[in-house]
């Protein structure tokens, strides 16, 4: 398996992921044309994704479905909550019921070798999940969107060979930052986001012998920078598991730019 982090952030975000035979993305939170353009610089053609997941019905998790349906006809899955926080912003109506299909969490999707699994999420949104992805004895998770995990979560996470994994903002930033008081406090909510201490903590529960890479993502604009988010998460894991060096590659995904693709080994 693979994946590639086409964008992420709090602008929009979107996720490639394939095996052998099947591609999906996770989330499409950006243009149609941007969506292509990073599929481009991988090497993959947009008329042979085979599914878009959604985690949630936020704008910066579907701004490019729509497009993304009309031109090339991928089927979407989602939740129902979901799916119908889709329909109500499909203001032109290019989503056809035939290319909407229910998903529920717990419950795995099979295409071919590859298991698509969601799991729930503690997020401000209808009927939020995030997902892992498996195939051939190989295991993804990518989780984002969650203002605060528990065994259930790291349950479904542990093993993954790669991560993709929220580190949303440093605190004393937000605190200190422009938002209004109500927003910072849905931020730091148990709907809101993982900080990146969160994020650390979270990382260090997942962490085994055979984890290989991680992704730092959904970074806020305002509230934090990649490389406080990557050293906030490297020292937090230096700190409590006692490493010098990192044992596994970290990365931030970055908002405007395809990241590289990580293939498992």
């Amino acid at each position: 398996m693979k994946i590639c982090s086409i964008a992420s952030g709090s602008s929009g975000n979107c996720i490639y992921v394939a095996d052998e035979k099947h591609q999906i993305l996770i989330d499409a939170g950006v243009s149609r044309k941007r969506i292509i353009d990073g599929l481009a610089q991988i090497g993959a053609l947009p008329q042979e994704l085979d599914a878009i997941f959604v985690t949630h019905e936020h704008i910066d998790h579907i701004q490019g479905i729509y497009m993304m349906v009309k031109m090339f006809g991928i089927p979407v899955f989602a939740t129902g909550g979901t799916l119908d926080g889709i329909c109500m912003k499909d203001r032109q109506g290019v989503l056809g019921h035939d290319k909407l299909y229910q998903i529920y969490a717990d419950e795995t999707v099979q295409m071919g070798d590859m298991r698509i699994t969601p799991f729930h999420i503690s997020h401000d949104a209808a009927e939020p999940v995030c997902f892992i992805v498996e195939s051939h004895g190989k295991k993804m998770g990518i989780v984002t969107d969650l203002g605060v995990y528990d065994d259930y979560t790291v349950e479904y996470l542990e093993g993954s060979e790669i991560l993709i994994l929220e580190a949303n903002h440093d605190i004393s930033m937000l605190e200190a930052g422009k938002y209004p008081y109500p927003l910072k406090c849905r931020i730091l909510s148990e709907r809101g986001h993982l900080s990146n201490e969160a994020a650390g903590q979270l990382l260090c529960r997942l962490f085994h012998k055979n984890l290989q890479s991680v992704f730092l993502a959904h970074l806020s604009k305002e509230n934090n920078y990649p490389q406080l988010a990557y050293e906030a998460v490297k020292c937090q894991v230096w700190e409590e598991l006692g490493f010098n060096q990192l044992p596994f590659e970290l990365q931030v995904a970055e908002r405007e730019k395809t990241s590289k693709v990580v293939t498992l080994i």
